[in-house]
């Protein structure tokens, strides 16, 4: 799986509530969290990021609350993949299960900047600053976890897989 977009650079431990503000959690309307992502953060983002563009954080990205919102309203905002130096563990989890790609690079984090157009290889794990002509490698995204991805997270994938088992049952 392939991606390709700019570059939205943000800094060590951006928390749930910079990607999207607790007052905006009366909704779980993905078009609605998309308008107030990283409102807190960069106030101009929601209005200017583009479908495929990625976000670049440094350390801790996505520590504080477990809202599910964070990922949410980041993917549906339209961005691509987030890579940062490393992730809160249950946004790490959140991403996945929400069907948003994320990868730990700490020297791509160090080095992109907000601008750099950014290709992703999450099946080899290859990051490639098209800007700059530097590349940087990730740990690849395992076979399965892109199949969570593709299908859009953990809920479309039970499913999936609960039809293709019903059909097996009933052949």
């Amino acid at each position: 799986m392939n991606l390709r977009g700019r570059a939205w650079k943000f800094g060590d431990d951006v928390d749930t509530d910079a990607i999207i503000p607790a007052r905006y959690l009366n909704t779980s309307d993905p078009a609605a969290l998309a308008s107030h992502c990283m409102e807190d953060a960069d106030p101009g983002f929601a209005g200017a990021v583009r479908a495929g563009d990625v976000i670049i954080g440094g350390r801790n990205f996505g520590c504080g609350s477990s809202r599910e919102h964070a990922p949410v309203s980041i993917k549906a905002a339209g961005v691509s993949c987030v890579i940062a130096q490393s992730f809160a563990r249950i946004f790490y989890r959140n991403a996945f299960n929400m069907g948003l790609p994320i990868l730990e690079s700490p020297e791509a984090s160090e080095s992109i900047q907000t601008g750099d157009d950014i290709e992703v290889d999450l099946g080899k794990g290859l990051i490639v600053n098209h800007s700059r002509g530097q590349t940087y490698s990730a740990q690849p995204i395992p076979p399965f976890m892109q199949e969570l991805l593709r299908v859009g997270g953990l809920m479309p994938y039970v499913r999936k897989q609960m039809a293709e088992g019903e059909g097996e049952n009933n052949a």
